[in-house]
């Protein structure tokens, strides 16, 4: 996993999600692995979340906190007898503090083939630009 210093996202570690304060729901939570890119016009986040619906998936965005919650249900399968089961249900949670580079208004959000894509545009103010250099 390749980790680089940027300013404009902090990521609780995974460790932070077991002890979430304001839990109220059962069942485990999982934290979605997530990949997290970088241009000089925005931020994308990629996060697996397979086995979300798109319409039970939540995106939220709170005082500069983006959250991410979605259920997990077993999949249906009436007219087959299990023999093995390894694929078990709960509620994937990650949580981004997001910084004032980021313009929140204009954060979008797609999910196709349990990957969740997040495009989080840059503020105008954040985006490197070049300065012409005159000569008097």
């Amino acid at each position: 996993m390749v980790r680089e210093s940027k300013t404009e996202l902090q990521k609780p570690e995974k460790s932070d999600v077991a002890s979430v304060p304001e839990q109220t729901w059962s069942g485990p939570l999982y934290s979605p692995s997530v990949d997290i890119f970088e241009t000089d016009e925005a931020i994308t986040i990629l996060a697996d979340m397979p086995g979300v619906k798109a319409d039970e998936l939540r995106v939220d965005l709170r005082e500069g906190t983006l959250t991410l919650l979605g259920p997990v249900a077993r999949p249906e399968r009436p007219a087959e007898s299990v023999v093995v089961r390894e694929y078990d249900t709960g509620t994937f949670f990650r949580r981004f503090v997001l910084s004032e580079a980021v313009d929140q208004a204009k954060i979008d959000a797609k999910l196709s083939d349990g990957v969740l894509r997040l495009e989080l545009p840059k503020t105008e103010r954040a985006r490197p630009r070049r300065i012409s250099v005159r000569t008097q």
